[in-house]
């Protein structure tokens, strides 16, 4: 299974998601053989690193975004990833507008998959408090174990 996280410039949001996922999929599923990736939908900070206060927030919980790099979607990244996960309607606007029409169905909302969040789109922190930062990685962690076991489910039906 590959997976692209998404935000507008990869630089927050998306790269925590990545982060995040591949850390609890590796110590929660091992046994899932799973490709994560992030992107963005604008060309803002393309070969950047992500915000500190991301970094900084992120490494408070133990996940490292240090080696990440902002980069912007690519046509062919419809194709080669099975899930992208947007982390607000904007930007899931901007990648079904991008998407052919038989990888469309692969565009969801990332925060589908913590159903019990209360929310359907993972804040923008960037022009946001610090605590921005906390609530983000909070509702990242709750999508990332509703999204493993959405992904254990598919591999025990297949």
């Amino acid at each position: 299974m590959k997976i692209l996280f998404v935000c507008l410039g990869n630089i927050c949001r998306s790269p925590t998601a990545e982060a995040v996922f591949r850390a609890v999929a590796a110590r929660d599923a091992p046994e899932l053989t799973v490709e994560v990736d992030s992107a963005g939908t604008a060309r803002y900070h393309i070969g950047a690193a992500p915000d500190r206060r991301t970094i900084d927030a992120a490494h408070r919980r133990g996940y490292d975004l240090s080696p990440l790099r902002a980069r912007v979607v690519e046509p062919d990244d419809f194709e080669r990833f099975d899930l992208i996960l947007a982390m607000d309607r904007e930007n899931l606007r901007a990648l079904q507008r991008l998407a052919s029409a038989h990888t469309r169905d692969r565009v969801k909302l990332f925060l589908e998959f913590a159903p019990d969040a209360g929310v359907t789109e993972v804040p923008d922190p960037y022009y946001g408090g610090p605590n921005g930062f906390e609530e983000v990685l909070d509702l990242i962690e709750a999508a990332s174990h509703g999204l493993l076991q959405y992904l254990r489910q598919r591999v025990r039906a297949a």
